[in-house]
């Protein structure tokens, strides 16, 4: 149950996708285009798109000065259709079809089962990726030039109080304008970053990755909404 409030509250993050140094994106980040012009883009990128990527994931908790570390696989099928494959540091699936929500501990045979809306409201769990309408439906932003790096960074604030989001971080790759990583931050300071690596966009996803089927004999338990 701890795991699973840690998803609920940051839903794990990490180190990021390498974006190396070419002087067409150092032009880029001299001078920002404008917000309305970056949001169109990345709306362009991901409304009605199916891809797959590698993720990497690092959670803090500032007060008790713990970091965890997870890595994956990650699908995701607009609109709201996404499955998290977590390899490391123990397996884990958490799957959606934009309605019904389960995650899976293989080594336990346990499954956690809810409501997706509930699971992944007001952008938790990177939920945007497979409706990226949310992210102007849902947030206040602003754009800023990430320091030290060549992405543009979309603070995201939420417009009606949203449960332990503070501020949500989109990174975003110029040109190509692939969100690279997203930070998300509660009241508590504590962060939750993940990094998405070598994203395959056109990919033909098969439904039924998105999906579940109970295994006989597990142990069944219902998310609190």
């Amino acid at each position: 149950m701890h795991r699973l409030n840690r998803f609920r509250h940051a839903f794990l993050p990490l180190v990021l996708m390498a974006v190396c140094f070419h002087p067409a994106l150092a032009r880029a980040a001299e001078s920002l285009p404008p917000l309305d012009y970056i949001l169109k883009e990345v709306e362009k990128r991901y409304t009605g798109s199916q891809f797959s990527a590698d993720f990497l994931q690092e959670s803090t908790i500032k007060s008790m000065e713990i970091t965890d570390f997870a890595s994956g696989r990650l699908y995701v099928r607009y609109p709201g259709m996404m499955r998290w494959e977590y390899e490391k540091p123990e397996r884990q699936v958490i799957i959606t079809d934009g309605k019904k929500l389960w995650i899976f501990r293989p080594q336990d045979n346990q499954v956690m089962v809810g409501g997706a809306p509930v699971f992944f409201r007001d952008g938790q769990g990177a939920s945007f990726l497979s409706d990226i309408s949310m992210v102007r439906k849902k947030f206040n932003i602003k754009l800023a030039q990430a320091e030290g790096e060549y992405l543009y960074e979309l603070r995201m604030k939420p417009i009606e109080g949203a449960a332990n989001i503070a501020e949500i971080r989109l990174y975003v790759v110029p040109r190509s304008y692939q969100i690279a990583r997203i930070v998300t931050l509660n009241d508590y300071g504590d962060d939750t970053r993940i990094d998405i690596v070598s994203p395959h966009f056109n990919a033909n996803l098969d439904p039924s990755l998105f999906s579940f089927e109970i295994p006989p004999g597990a142990d069944v338990q219902k998310i609190e909404e």
